[in-house]
């Protein structure tokens, strides 16, 4: 199934001015690609660098969408995600406004309702951010 043309807000429960995911790029069953610009009316841009907590926000945000193209894959509908856990998270540089944010998502482990993944989330060919993310669904 192609996600590329799927609305964001068909995969994820966050609507504006909150949505920190523009499309997925790619979507399996363990391993999925999002991107997203930084813009101007983002909530989390100070003085031009989105912090650090909008691209925590933008990989959770990547692991939910990745989430709903599964439930959508299996006709079913779209959970809510819960971030449980974050470990191992390495801000190395903010964002600027206009650069594009490709978050990369590996899926370590599932059991249940629970997913562990290992994010990454980079600018051009430069890691800007890394961290392992528990997160619950509802039913």
């Amino acid at each position: 199934m192609q996600f590329q043309d799927v609305p964001i807000t068909q995969l994820i429960p966050q609507r504006p001015p909150f949505v920190m995911v523009d499309r997925i790029v790619s979507c399996d069953v363990t391993d999925a690609v999002a991107e997203f610009t930084v813009r101007e009316d983002n909530i989390f841009l100070d003085d031009m660098l989105l912090s650090p907590a909008g691209i925590i926000e933008n990989m959770a945000q990547s692991c939910a969408a990745r989430m709903g193209c599964i439930s959508m894959m299996g006709n079913e509908s779209i959970k809510i995600g819960y971030i449980g856990d974050i470990r191992n998270c390495i801000v190395n540089r903010q964002p600027r406004l206009g650069e594009i944010l490709t978050t990369y998502i590996h899926v370590v482990e599932e059991v249940f309702n629970l997913t562990l993944a290992e994010v990454k989330t980079m600018c051009d060919d430069e890691v800007i951010a890394t961290a392992r993310m528990k997160i619950a669904l509802t039913d």
